[in-house]
């Protein structure tokens, strides 16, 4: 029997397209024409915050008993592809507000989410993930920061690398050990604000892409929190860090997808606008071919990051295997598929003027944080063989 043409095998439902409408109208109106500014000023783009929080997508993923929206995984992809698909170092905002967060809601005491969610969700503070080191980052349990119980308090002493939007953010989830020589069961983790006594910031990284977006050294000089700030029991720090990169590295395949897509977007355009020996460039096989396989692999990638976060939504086990594939493969065909768009391009690619290299340099990255995807592939198979 022959399928009905208005039947699928599945589709997103209604409010997910809603929201992706939504989303998209307001990245195109707001971030995509900021896009190549913020990069060439390497200036956190305070406006486009603002205009994120003004339509509550800032941090969609926060419960609602906590303030926020209540968005479930797929929504809150979907916000960050999109974002991504303007300006990464925008989508940097509701993705690095749900890393920073999610240690919290996975593991933190129900006082300690009405305390800090509540800010997220209202847009009155940002927060930022501190697991690596520079000494320790692929291999995160060899950090050497260290948290020792000081009465009613904890005093936090070291230094965290590459933290993601430092100096912005007003809470750090931070990584700790509390027990040296007990290994990955001896680290914890603390909820460091901004205006805590010893907590300082350091200068930015002078980098490839993502410049809107600060990374910086956040240091910790006898820097003393309540007792209250600790995540969920001392020890089991490390365990919420890893539960909270199943959830988060699907998003970072998101933000890949959305640079992708981004960049077949700009190279249809230019595809078909461009001339060359009389006929457009749309009209040469070759260059069909390229776009084509740019197309294809987007969109295996979109329904590899759609499944990981229906998955992670639900609750099913497979979680680890199925985003690390998600975040490594998205950010694999982001590379590929950005750097095929300069091509596409011509020299033209090659230039500021077209934001397709702002994209390849953009997409990166995504190969590199929350764990290479080298470290990816070694979860992946861990999983499968264990």
């Amino acid at each position: 029997m022959a399928l009905d043409p208005d039947f699928a095998l599945y589709q997103l439902p209604e409010e997910h397209r809603m929201l992706r409408a939504a989303v998209r109208a307001l990245a195109d109106d707001k971030i995509a024409p900021r896009a190549a500014e913020i990069d060439e000023t390497e200036q956190f783009p305070y406006d486009v915050l603002e205009a994120l929080t003004k339509a509550g997508f800032h941090a969609v993923h926060i419960p609602e008993q906590y303030g926020g929206a209540g968005a479930d995984s797929l929504a809150t992809a979907i916000v960050i592809e999109e974002v991504a698909r303007a300006c990464a170092s925008s989508s940097l905002i509701p993705a690095v507000n749900k890393l920073g967060t999610m240690p919290i809601i996975l593991s933190g005491s129900e006082e300690l989410k009405q305390k800090v969610l509540r800010p997220v969700a209202e847009g009155t503070a940002m927060f930022s993930y501190a697991l690596s080191e520079r000494e320790a980052g692929s291999d995160a349990a060899a950090m050497r920061t260290r948290a020792v119980a000081d009465g009613d308090h904890w005093v936090l002493n070291g230094t965290k690398a590459w933290i993601t939007n430092a100096g912005v953010s007003s809470y750090y989830t931070v990584m700790a050990v509390t027990e040296p020589g007990a290994g990955s069961r001896g680290i914890s983790a603390f909820v460091v604000h901004k205006d805590d006594p010893g907590f300082s910031v350091g200068t930015k990284e002078r980098k490839l892409g993502i410049k809107g977006s600060p990374t910086c050294e956040i240091y910790f000089e006898d820097c003393t929190i309540p007792s209250d700030r600790i995540v969920g029991e001392p020890g089991t720090g490390f365990k919420t860090a890893l539960a909270t990169l199943d959830h988060t590295r699907l998003t970072i395949g998101a933000q890949a997808l959305g640079l992708a897509q981004g960049a077949i977007d700009a190279s249809l355009a230019y595809l078909k606008q461009r001339h060359q020996f009389g006929r457009p460039l749309a009209d040469f096989q070759g260059l069909q071919f390229m776009i084509a396989d740019m197309v294809m692999q987007t969109e295996a990638a979109r329904q590899l990051v759609y499944a990981a976060a229906a998955k992670a939504e639900r609750g099913e086990p497979g979680l680890t295997w199925i985003s690390a594939s998600a975040k490594a493969f998205a950010s694999d065909v982001a590379m590929k598929v950005t750097t095929d768009a300069v091509q596409l391009f011509g020299g033209a690619g090659y230039t500021r003027d077209f934001p397709v290299e702002r994209m390849m340099r953009d997409a990166k990255i995504t190969q590199i944080y929350e764990g290479t995807n080298q470290i990816n592939r070694m979860v992946i198979a861990r999983q499968l063989l264990k």
